[in-house]
Parts: C-alpha cells; structure tokens; sequence
C-alpha cells in the first residue's frame, strides 16, 4: 500500500512539474504569467549555481554558507532579475528559439556573473575568485537547458500526429526547409536522403543522412507519407529521374520552388507545392532567346486581350521582365481582371518595375473601343490571348463560341490594322488542325483572317502561333486530376487511348512571345511540342505521385479508381499540329513556320461577315455550313449539342406559337417557317 502511495506522489510529481514546463513554454499564456513563472525558475537556477560553484570553489560542508553573505545572495538574485529582462529572455518564444535567443543568453549569463563579481567585492562574501567560472558555466548548463527541455517537451506533445516526411535534398535548401518545419507542427521529418556518399552516416540538426538506397526501408519503417524535395538547383534531368524512382512508392512527392524562383524573389524555401509541372511532362524545356522576347516589348506599348485568363496572365508575367514602357491588360471578366492586376502590379512592386499597368474592361467585340485604345495608349504590340477555348463548352453554345472567337479576332484585328499596331499576334491551339469541333474551326477561322489581312497594304505585322494543350491552365486536366485525387477519386479519363500534345504554361508563353518577334506576315508558327502523352499515363503519374496505388491498396489501405467516361462532344482521340507537311526552320529550335493555304482578304472577309451575320441570327445551321466550306477537315458536323437548339428542337409547336406571338428570331428556324419582318433597318 505504501509503495502505490510512493509511485503515485511520484507520479504526480513528475506531471505537475511536466504541466508547469509546458505552461510555461506556450505563447498563449498571459505574457505576465509567463514572465513570472519562468523568473521564478530562473532564479531558482541563479541560487543552485551559486551554491553549486561555492561548493566547487573550495568551500567545503558548513564553509558553504559562511563563504556566501546574505547581502551577496540577495544582491545577486536582485541584480540577475534585471539583467535577464533587460536581454530578453522572456521576449523569446520557446518553440521558435534560434541562434539570436543563444546569443542574448550567453549576454545575460555573462553580466548575472559580472553582477556576482561585483557582489563578493562589495560585500563580506569569501568565495574564491575561481568560483565565478564554475558559477557561469552551471548558470549556462542551467539556464539554457531548462530551455531546451521544455522546448523539447513542447515539441513532443504538439506533434504527436505530426505527418512524418523524409527531405530528399541535405543541402542548404534542405536545411533551411528543415529549420522552417521545426517552428511548426504539421510535420515531422523523419530523416534527410541526399545522393552525395560523403554526407551518408552524418547527422543534421538531429535527423540522419541517409542514401536512396533506404528509402524503401525509411517509409514502412516510419509511415511516411509524404516526400519533400529540396533540390531546387538540379537540372531538369536529374529531378526527372529522382521523381521516376519515388513514384513506385506509397508517399505523396511535394517540392520546394526551383532555384531561379528563390532568386527572384517569388518564393522562398518553405512554400511546399505539389510537383511542378515541367516534371509531369518528362521534357527538358528549351531556355528563351532573350533578344527575340524583348524586340517586341522593351520600351514599347504592350496590350493582352483576355489578361485575367491562364495564358494571357502568363504572358503578362513573363512581358515583366522585358521592361515594356507601359502594359494594358484588357478582359471582360471584372474578377479575372481585378486578379490580373493585383497579382501583377505585385510583382512590379517586389521587382521594383517602374512602368504603369492599365487594367481595361471591354469585349474584344466592340471594335470602336479597341480601336480607341490603340489610337489613346499608342499601342505597338498586341498578343490576342481572349477566346472561348474549352471543347464541349462552345458545342453548347455555339453562336457564342464563334462570335467570340471569330468575330473578337477579327474586330481585334481590324482595329489594330486601323491603329497602325505594329504587331498583332494571334494565341491559337492545335484543335484548329482538321478540327471536329466548333471551338477548332472557329480558330482555324480566325487564323484565315489574320492571314487575310496580311495580304493587304498595312502597317501591321500579323502572325499566328499555334501549339497544344497547356499544364495547368483553366480547362486542363491537371487542376481537374488533382481535385479528383484529394477528393479520393475516381480519376475520370475520357478514353484509354486518347493522348494529347503537352507544354507547360511557362514555356508557353515565352515562345509566344518569341515567335511574335519573327513573324514578317501571315505567318503561323508551330511550337515543337516533343512527343505527345497518353492522357491515363498522365493520370496514373499523378495518382502515383500523389502516394496511392490505382488497382490495390497500397501500405495504408489507400488507392484512387481510375475511371473511363467516354469522348465527350467534339473531342478527338489524337490531335496535329500541322495541316500539311511543309514546314521551315526559324533559327528557334522550338519554333517552326507552317506552309499554309489561306484565301484573298475579299474572299474571307465576306466569309466573315456572312458567318457573324449568322452568329447574330442565330442560325447554327449556317454557322457550321460557312465553317465547313472554309476550314479544312471540318465536315459533317451538326450543332446537336449545343443546349437552347436542342431544347427549341424538342419542345416544337409550344415554342413556335411564342415566338411567332412575340415576333422573336428563334434559333431553330425551321421551327416557325420564313422570318416575318420586325420593321428594323436591315431586316
């Protein structure tokens, strides 16, 4: 009975003095608690060390307290109390303690035993003089290890479902990464992976350096789940291969920002992200040619129609660097602009860039305004970035599609011309290749007449640029893979065999800019998009990557369904770049100038007039019908999809009485017969 007394006063003990450390340790208190309680400690330390080196001085039994005044005593505890607050002891929060809260408690060990030194001169005090560095050391050891307890017990308690990850990379990156977790509580790092042998075996800041070799063994052994990669100066190689190995195992890979990001200024090491995208793409990007980038806007007037959008804020981005004498962003999206140019003129401020940034809200459709910009701003170089580029959303609404596309090109286009822009780029896709839907068409449409235009006397330089799809931006399958697998899955893929042409939205944007700068009229330059990738490896890499398995379990218990849903409304299962084979250098490894048949501007201006008419008709049976005759590979093509002619073709007679009692065009024609005359001009 008496021992269960014992072990539980003991028991007790250790909780309670366990309790007040870590009271004491956490910010939350009341600071004037806070202060008190680790004073109180403190001095209780400065009267253990005095004692502590009387006894080692020389002092022996009863010779102890006759060595030590009690003037001395209370001198000392009295003058070490103002010293401790006047160097900050207690400003330090204990879970982030660093090299400068050592610094200030070696200052403050050091002046407590000038303090002590001036105590035994000025009283009847006969402690030896030898005492004094045995007091300094105690009161250090003392001081600074009640600390590191309680900062240690802090960490123990606050992490115990910390997620354990593993830090591929023990440079400095890598440290300093590790620094960063260690004032958190999110993560535990496990232990440091570095391919360099020399490191092997070492021990950084208590987390052992190991080779690739023990990954394997470290993530069952541990549970880690998630590999942080601090490499940010690797080639694009060697952080490939890196990747490749990691993705056979049940972790989730992140990384910190690449180097020239660091540099820069746009990031700094703790800003964990998911794998970059030039790594998902498995190609090494081609670097920019500085001179061709910066021909068409250093020291000139810079205009971005569809600013707020991926590719046009990319190009936004990237024109930065170019020093532009002044940028224009022009969308109709109020919120994508607002975000365009907060995002921007940050980056101008952190650059310290001097140029104005106008932000305009417009329609690329409304000609007058676009030319009344480009005569007001004195613009010289436009980069058209503005269209509806999303597949199914244009078969659902067709006439929209195609007078955004179509119609905002050519009012663009125009008003450039009539401005006397110097040059007018055109942002086009791949899909515009033999497409099999309207958005396709409709830019192969408004690359004819930009191809039309520079067969005309003008002071304009008109070229096209055409590559495929784009990582990361709106409507791509990245974002939406990444929802699909933090939401647990299933991973949704249109077909097994569907592959697409990849680049990423970085190297995008810098050969648009680059091309911009060669063209000499009409030109449409191809970008080499290396080889094209299957939509599901894609998809199986991301699942990978991200620390589950597609057809088991993996150690957790975790894995993603990969799901087929079908080609959805205008989709191909391979997509071209070109439409016929004759294809030149440009002196850019990554760009190439398309051969090309267009027709005379008469020609596909009447064209374009008759289809724009038909937009605002709505007559979708015409808009295809002036498609298919101009855009080669378009045929067959029906508007059976797109959501107001169906539903007008399903409800029929009901829907032909209100039209006709409210005088409305339909857009199914057929429904109510030849088109009654409203009494409007040009009716």
């Amino acid at each position: 009975m008496v021992k269960k007394m014992a072990s539980r006063v003991r028991a007790m003990s250790a909780h309670s003095v366990s309790t007040v450390i870590w009271l004491f340790a956490r910010r939350s208190l009341p600071s004037t608690f806070r202060f008190s309680g680790w004073l109180v400690l403190d001095l209780l330390v400065v009267l253990g060390s005095l004692y502590g080196a009387a006894a080692i001085g020389g002092a022996e039994g009863a010779g102890v307290r006759d060595s030590l005044a009690p003037l001395t005593v209370v001198f000392l505890l009295i003058g070490s109390a103002v010293i401790f607050s006047m160097q900050g002891l207690y400003l330090s929060v204990i879970r982030y303690m660093g090299q400068q809260a050592v610094w200030d408690l070696v200052k403050a060990v050091s002046f407590s035993t000038v303090a002590l030194g001036a105590a035994i001169f000025s009283t009847e005090s006969t402690l030896p003089a030898t005492a004094a560095l045995v007091y300094w050391l105690l009161l250090f050891v003392g001081i600074g290890g009640l600390r590191l307890i309680s900062r240690g017990w802090l960490q123990a308690t606050t992490r115990a479902d910390a997620r354990r990850v593993i830090i591929y990379g023990a440079g400095e990156s890598g440290r300093q990464l590790l620094n960063a977790l260690n004032h958190g509580t999110d993560y535990r790092v496990v232990a440091f992976i570095d391919d360099n042998p020399n490191l092997h075996e070492t021990v950084i800041n208590g987390r052992p350096v190991l080779g690739a070799d023990d990954l394997t063994n470290l993530v069952e052994e541990h549970a880690v789940r998630q590999v942080l990669l601090a490499i940010p100066s690797a080639s694009q190689e060697r952080r490939r291969a890196i990747i490749n190995s990691l993705v056979g195992l049940p972790v989730r890979v992140r990384t910190i920002p690449k180097i020239s990001e660091l540099i820069s200024g746009n990031a700094i090491v703790n800003q964990i992200q998911d794998v970059d995208l030039d790594d998902l793409l498995g190609r090494e990007p081609v670097p920019p040619h500085p001179e061709l980038i910066d021909r068409c806007i250093t020291d000139k007037v810079v205009m971005v129609t569809g600013a707020g959008g991926s590719i046009g804020s990319e190009l936004c981005r990237r024109i930065l660097s170019s020093s532009p004498r002044e940028l224009i962003l022009l969308d109709i999206s109020e919120f994508a602009l607002y975000s365009a140019d907060r995002e921007i003129k940050s980056l101008c401020q952190r650059q310290g860039l001097r140029f104005p940034v106008v932000t305009l809200l417009g329609s690329v459709r409304d000609e007058q305004r676009l030319e009344s910009i480009f005569r007001t701003f004195s613009v010289d170089t436009v980069y058209h970035a503005a269209a509806y580029k999303h597949v199914p959303m244009v078969e659902y609404n067709v006439a929209e599609g195609v007078a955004n596309n179509v119609h905002g090109t050519w009012s663009a286009a125009w008003a450039a011309h009539r401005a006397g822009v110097d040059t007018f780029v055109l942002v086009s896709t791949d899909k515009a290749v033999r497409p099999t839907n309207v958005m396709g068409a409709s830019k192969r449409f408004a690359e004819l007449i930009l191809q039309g235009l520079s067969q005309i006397e003008t002071q304009t330089r008109f070229c096209i640029v055409r590559f495929g799809n784009v990582l990361g931006s709106s409507g791509s399958v990245v974002p939406l893979f990444r929802e699909q697998i933090s939401g647990g899955g299933p991973v949704t893929v249109t077909h097994p065999e569907v592959s697409r042409y990849f680049m990423s939205i970085r190297e995008a944007a810098q050969l648009v800019l680059q091309a911009g700068a060669l063209g000499t009229g009409g030109d449409v330059f191809v970008l080499d998009m290396g080889e094209p990738v299957r939509i599901v490896e894609l998809a199986e890499r991301m699942i990978r990557l991200s620390g589950y398995d597609i057809e088991r379990d993996n150690m957790f218990g975790e894995h993603i369904d990969l799901e087929y849903i079908g080609l959805r409304p205008g989709e191909k299962l391979h997509e071209e770049l070109l439409l016929g084979t004759s294809v030149t250098g440009t002196g850019h490894p990554m760009i190439m100038r398309a051969e090309e048949e267009s027709f005379d501007f008469d020609f596909i201006e009447d064209a374009a007039h008759r289809l724009l008419r038909a937009c605002a008709e709505m007559d979708l049976n015409d808009v295809t019908a002036i498609l298919t005759a101009h855009v080669m590979g378009f045929s067959g093509h029906e508007p059976r999809h797109d959501y107001v002619w169906v539903k007008q073709g399903r409800v029929g007679k009901r829907v032909r009485k209100a039209l006709e009692a409210e005088n409305v065009t339909p857009i199914r024609p057929e429904l109510v017969g030849p088109r009654q005359s409203t009494g409007r001009p040009n009716d």
